[in-house]
């Protein structure tokens, strides 16, 4: 028999493994292509000469001495395609292929968080039934160096699949295929507990000194100690905390919570980690655009997120060589037991950094999730509502529905005496009421002392021009704009207001479309530190280092 089996392998046409035509995960079976321009690729011979087919469009190539090849595909309508041939030196068939809008899903636990763990779970995983919504969700993969590709397969959206998706990404999804008649894909790419700078590119980080120290500098320092770190966790530091964990358990004590391993190569939370491993592999493939749910884990280092949210958003659009496309940014909800006087609050500032971002960056926009939180749950559990208001969102600026799609937003303020006057942009607070039909809550004032209180605050027609506007169109406002009058006993000349300015603010604020007005501050002065309470389902798990992996 071995002289039989040496004599055979000789005849084992190895080469063929490599001539033949290879496709990505991203290109597999369900997968939904966006119908302005897509693309297909895979790996064959150097030269070898490939065949796309997809209904009527029919595209050649040839691969290149790197064995790369890729196709365009233009103006495909929205809808079920069929199936799609790739040939080659042999033939594949990619089943079941739609076209419609891709959209990114990505941030931390709140985007990761699944449909099975949201409210109402079992009736909406039942009534989970819409063929033409498709999701891809990228496995946790972290990596010190950018992959070729991301893994994952796509599903469609049933019964079966849904239990297992991100839930904001499904909901937002869901609303946007039953209000625009369109097939929609989502590219669902998010860990919980993991912060911005984990998914911004290494470069980004370099060339800006303020990140360069703060990430770049310090997660190489954190890899050169690794090995020491590692050797004092296993022998010193785990070994203590077994032995407490033990005596607890003795006394019927609580056990210790165990310490976490120091961030070795490969590690979740590690700077750039997850964009090299769940980001860079999917950007070959074009999208429509991106929601995010992310910024718990920032809340620490808030006024760097300032500049590092936009400028990772700047970098993925680089990326993907869709300079414009559309990003939509959920703000933090409300979280931890709420405070009886006015305080700094790091969520809050994110929560800022989040809206000026939307505000400032072109194609960008917010949902408001600051009144559908949970006190004690850092996942709270409505996401049929925050993908909804994603959704308004991206119906109003990415398709041009004429929709209300945010709550109040903060236009000016007007100090007159002892009293201040907010009034917001035009469109945004129609019908300017309170939700539980009470008094307006959750405005503080301060004067030149800077000390906050809570301030006594009305819905009062506004005048139709606003003082100090210099010309006729920055004085309308319409007929007679709706503002909010705000006095505080003890504050005689105001100087700052402050709305939802706090980790849980108590907050009721809405306009005709029910949408919660958007927490503001006129002041520029700086926070106090302090670091937020932390929530131990925040914290990323571990994943060991990480190649390139291969197609399943």
């Amino acid at each position: 028999m071995r002289k039989s089996l040496l004599f055979l392998l000789p005849l084992v046409p190895l080469t063929a493994v490599y001539a033949d035509v290879t496709l990505p995960p991203l290109i597999s079976d369900n997968m939904l292509l966006q119908s302005s321009k897509a693309a297909v690729w895979g790996k064959a011979d150097p030269g070898e000469a490939v065949t796309v087919k997809l209904g009527a469009t029919v595209l050649k190539t040839t691969a290149g001495q790197d064995g790369n090849w890729r196709v365009m595909l233009e103006g495909l309508k929205p809808g079920i395609a069929g199936d799609m041939t790739v040939s080659g030196k042999n033939n594949l068939t990619v089943k079941n292929v739609a076209v419609g809008d891709v959209w990114v899903c990505s941030g931390q636990s709140n985007m990761e968080m699944t449909v099975v763990r949201s409210g109402n779970s079992e009736q909406e995983i039942a009534a989970a039934n819409f063929p033409q919504i498709r999701m891809f969700t990228v496995p946790k993969t972290a990596s010190e160096t950018p992959l070729e590709e991301v893994v994952g397969k796509w599903e469609v959206c049933e019964p079966a699949n849904v239990p297992h998706w991100s839930a904001v990404g499904y909901f937002f999804g869901r609303k946007l295929h039953q209000d625009l008649a369109i097939p929609v894909g989502l590219l669902h790419t998010s860990w919980g507990g993991t912060s911005a700078q984990a998914w911004t590119p290494t470069e980004v980080l370099q060339g800006d000194p303020d990140f360069k120290t703060a990430y770049y500098d310090t997660r190489q320092a954190q890899l050169a100690n690794y090995p020491a770190a590692k050797e004092k966790y296993d022998n010193e530091t785990l070994p203590a905390w077994q032995a407490a964990a033990d005596a607890a358990k003795a006394e019927g004590k609580p056990a210790p919570r165990k310490p976490n391993p120091p961030m070795g190569p490969g590690m979740g939370g590690s700077t750039t980690a997850l964009y090299n491993g769940m980001i860079a592999g999917a950007t070959k493939y074009p999208i429509k655009g991106a929601i995010w749910y992310q910024g718990e884990s920032n809340a620490g280092d808030a006024e760097r997120y300032h500049r590092l949210l936009p400028a990772m958003i700047t970098s993925w659009r680089k990326a993907w060589n869709q300079p414009d496309f559309p990003f939509y940014v959920v703000q933090l909800a409300n979280f931890m037991a709420q405070r009886t006087e006015p305080a700094d609050s790091n969520w809050a500032n994110i929560r800022e950094a989040q809206r000026i971002t939307a505000m400032n960056l072109p194609n960008s926009g917010l949902a408001v999730a600051v009144d559908i939180g949970e006190e004690k749950d850092i996942h709270p559990k409505n996401k049929q509502e925050v993908g909804r208001r994603l959704a308004l969102v991206a119906e109003a600026k990415t398709y041009g529905k004429q929709i209300v799609f945010s709550g109040p937003e903060f236009d000016k303020v007007q100090f007159d005496g002892a009293n201040a006057r907010i009034t917001f942009k035009p469109g945004t607070a129609t019908g300017l009421s309170t939700k539980d039909g009470g008094p307006v809550k959750g405005f503080a004032i301060a004067g030149a002392d800077k000390k906050f209180v809570w301030a006594e605050a009305k819905i009062v027609p506004g005048d139709s021009r606003i003082k100090g506007a210099k010309s006729s169109k920055a004085k309308a406002q319409g007929p007679a704009a709706t503002v909010i009058k705000l006095s505080a006993e003890g504050v005689t000349q105001p100087v700052a207001v402050r709305y939802a300015w706090a980790n849980n603010p108590e907050v009721n604020l809405v306009n005709e479309a029910g949408l919660p007005a958007v927490p503001f501050r006129t002041d520029n002065w700086p926070q106090a530190e302090s670091k937020p309470t932390p929530a131990p389902s925040a914290t990323p798990t571990p994943s060991p280092a990480t190649a390139t992996p291969k197609a399943p």
